[in-house]
């Protein structure tokens, strides 16, 4: 009868593949921090399945926030929101106000939908030029895009930079960062199962036995390797 494959049990919803949400904090933005004003950092705080930590902050009206925290915040340093605030890490101004060469974080797409790019860890944008079509950012992927002057962003680079570069050692931890974003692991190749367990296993080597590149509707239990590929390895090098 043979078993279900990977991508069909996914389908299902099953706990095995469903995040625990449950165990995250809350939404990050500062859209409460939309009228500008002061605030102070309450706390920093480790949300399941986040690179970056996150920082409380209060405001002086009461409101609170989430948003991930830049580099060099600590708890009780105050913050201010607004146009004419110092340029220093934590603070929240316009991207038309922030000097050139500035690193920023938490940019908003929009004016004031709170911060919605550059919070990864380690990632910043750099102020790049001020001109009549927008301000001009290189963003973390190297390209350079133009903004509203009026979108806000938080000035630093987001913390928990070089986590990737850190080796899990062991396989405990990694299955554990896995199941908090709920992705199944470790993950069998095809090629390794029997032919009844995966369309690619099965045969007297390890090879897949037929072409892996599958159409766009293929249905689940053969939609496996490359799916709609236009090409697949080495391009051909024209002659002329």
């Amino acid at each position: 009868m043979g078993k279900n494959i990977l991508v069909q049990r996914r389908g299902r919803g099953t706990p095995v593949f469903r995040a625990p949400t449950h165990r995250r904090i809350s939404a990050v933005g500062y859209r409460q921090a939309n009228g500008g004003g002061q605030g102070i950092v309450k706390d920093l705080l480790h949300e399941a399945a986040r690179g970056a930590p996150l920082a409380l902050f209060k405001l002086n009206e009461g409101h609170e926030f989430y948003t991930t925290a830049p580099e060099g915040l600590w708890v009780g340093q105050r913050i201010m929101i607004g146009s004419e605030v110092p340029t220093e890490t934590g603070n929240i101004k316009p991207v038309g106000r922030i000097p050139e060469g500035t690193m920023i974080c938490n940019l908003e797409v929009r004016p004031g939908d709170g911060g919605r790019m550059v919070r990864s860890s380690g990632g910043y944008a750099l102020i790049v030029a001020h001109t009549p079509q927008g301000t001009e950012l290189r963003m973390p992927s190297g390209k350079s895009i133009y903004m509203d002057d009026n979108c806000r962003a938080m000035i630093g680079i987001v913390a928990g930079s070089g986590r990737t570069e850190k080796p899990f050692l062991k396989a405990g931890p990694k299955f554990y960062l896995q199941q908090s974003r709920g992705r199944k692991w470790p993950v069998v190749k095809g090629q390794a199962m029997i032919s009844a367990s995966h369309p690619h296993g099965g045969g007297r080597h390890k090879h897949a036995g037929k072409p892996t590149t599958v159409g766009r509707w293929t249905p689940p239990g053969r939609k496996v390797g490359n799916i709609a590929a236009r090409q697949t390895g080495r391009a051909k090098r024209k002659v002329r």
